[in-house]
């Protein structure tokens, strides 16, 4: 399957921190216009793809839309800024990069700290703390403030780029979800499906699955898939017992994570299903975070028969997420195979 990589590196560079998604949300919309039979919007923002089908139950799929960043929280005398994270940061992935500021118009800034050369023996051999850095936008304080306000967002800035085999770039998490879930709304355009599909882009789950809450109770859905990115840790040094998914090996079934157990009768359809369609997987056990798929599974009247799918990503929430084509091609595949045939397996307890 080849993919429309000019639509992935539009979605993964277009900016959308946790509360903050408009710009992504306005591409979603427009590139899933006439391809559903309704589009909703809530008042958190999130985005109801509905596909109608033949009986009477309600599937839902999250794939969030947002992205680590941070949020403006005091401009100095000098002009520089101070920042709070919106997500989980790694501190030492902070150095040398740029962020984009977006208050009237967009800054670029860079994340800056004390130079090595004036640092004391002690400070040198110190962990980097998330305060030890600001934002330097080589603007005076009077432009800086007449541009920036308490409360702005900011995100990362990198370009996306092929590597290989594989693509490149920020955001990848989870943005590769973003753009599965449009294709599998494409491929399955003039199909007939089993059941109501809500294809929602959810908001704010970088900062604790709020979207998919909310979305989850409005739909109330009897199955359910979460849709995000996964661990790949098949680098140097890691044992084989710690990569919980490997690039190339084809998209991740979810078994668990750190707020999930995915319901045993959909893991086992989701690896029937990929087995029938020759589509290769992995199976994925995540020890720690979470996805969209905690609130599907849980945010509704007695709970939902709910997965995941997984997409195999290197170097999570840094600015070089790496992940294989034909994992995010099969990933596409596999998604659209289990909402076709969900009405095809004995969903009874067994």
């Amino acid at each position: 399957m080849k993919l429309n990589i000019d639509l992935l590196n539009k979605i993964c560079t277009t900016p959308g921190a946790p509360g903050f998604e408009q710009r992504v949300r306005e591409l979603v919309l427009k590139e899933i216009e006439g391809l559903v039979d309704e589009v909703e919007i809530d008042n958190m923002g999130n985005v109801y793809a509905i596909r109608r089908g033949n009986v009477g139950k309600r599937v839902m799929v999250g794939a969030h839309m947002d992205e680590i960043g941070f949020i403006v929280t005091h401009i100095d005398d000098k002009g520089f800024i101070r920042f709070h994270t919106l997500g989980g940061f790694d501190p030492k992935t902070l150095t040398a990069q740029r962020v984009i500021i977006h208050g009237k118009k967009d800054i670029i800034g860079v994340m800056a700290s004390k130079p090595i050369h004036v640092m004391s023996p002690d400070e040198r051999n110190k962990v980097a703390k998330i305060t030890d850095y600001y934002i330097d936008t080589g603007m005076s304080a009077e432009e800086v403030k007449e541009l920036v306000s308490i409360g702005n967002p900011i995100t990362r800035e990198r370009e996306f780029i092929e590597m290989g085999n594989c693509v490149n770039g920020k955001s990848l998490d989870n943005r590769l979800a973003v753009f599965i879930q449009i294709e599998m709304l494409r491929k399955l355009k003039g199909k007939k499906i089993p059941y109501d599909l809500y294809a929602v882009f959810t908001v704010q789950e970088e900062v604790g699955i709020r979207g998919a809450n909310v979305a989850s109770l409005r739909v109330n859905p009897d199955f359910g898939f979460g849709l995000d990115t996964t661990i790949a840790f098949d680098l140097p040094g890691a044992g084989a017992h710690e990569m919980i998914t490997k690039l190339g090996e084809g998209t991740a079934i979810k078994i668990m994570d750190a707020s999930t157990i995915c319901d045993y009768r959909m893991v086992d359809y989701m690896k029937q299903t990929a087995d029938k369609h020759k589509i290769k997987w992995q199976p994925e056990i995540l020890t720690a975070g979470g996805t969209d798929t905690a609130g599907i599974q849980r945010m509704t009247e007695g709970g939902s028969i709910a997965g995941a799918i997984s997409i195999p990503t290197r170097h999570l929430h840094q600015v070089i997420e790496m992940a294989h084509k034909e994992d995010i091609a099969a990933s596409i595949e596999l998604l659209t195979a289990c909402i076709k045939g969900l009405d095809k397996y004995n969903w009874a307890f067994k």
